[in-house]
């Protein structure tokens, strides 16, 4: 007696290997290029969410120099003067404070967590159009002075740079003409 094997019964009700390998292979080549998609955005995100920060900060600043008279000096404790009143020697300057200055909640860290720099100009050694402050975050790799700085280093690299064209375009007499 011979048995004839039912192939038509069993290849209804399943998946052969290579049909199931197919499918994994598809779903990871979906998956890799989401991931290949999604990460330049989210450094973008970082990078724009940190440069929102400073400009808020910015903001913030201001309206401290529009009450009190001046930006926050590092003995009033620098940007933490926008969330609590210092201490003033001037009693009258000390009623000037409208503070908080910024959102309750609100820190001073970038998007790697970094601390935010801020940098108050020495009035000493400020010259015309020299800007008062100073703000910028380290960027991802937390080192200061580095390409990925964001905030006033980027303005201040803009500048020298385009003093750098500047001399090399006007080279200064040499009194030998």
């Amino acid at each position: 007696m011979k048995l004839k094997p039912n192939t038509r019964k069993a290849r209804l009700g399943a998946f052969t290997l290579i049909e199931v390998l197919l499918v994994i292979v598809i779903i990871l080549l979906l998956a890799g290029s989401i991931v290949a998609f999604v990460i330049p955005q989210q450094e973008g995100a970082e990078k724009n969410t940190t440069r929102m920060l400073v400009n808020n900060v910015k903001g913030s600043l201001d309206n401290y120099r529009l009450n009190i008279g001046h930006y926050p000096t590092e003995e009033e404790g620098g940007l933490l003067a926008l969330v609590q009143k210092p201490e003033f020697e001037n009693e009258k300057l000390g009623g000037k404070w409208q503070g908080p200055y910024v959102k309750a909640g609100t820190t001073f860290e970038d998007a790697w967590s970094n601390s935010l720099v801020y940098e108050p100009a020495d009035p000493e050694f400020m010259q015309a159009g020299d800007p008062p402050y100073r703000l910028y975050s380290k960027g991802p790799d937390g080192l200061e002075q580095t390409e990925d700085d964001l905030g006033d280093k980027e303005v201040q690299e803009e500048i020298d740079s385009l003093e750098e064209l500047s001399e090399a375009a006007d080279p200064l007499p040499t009194g030998d003409e």
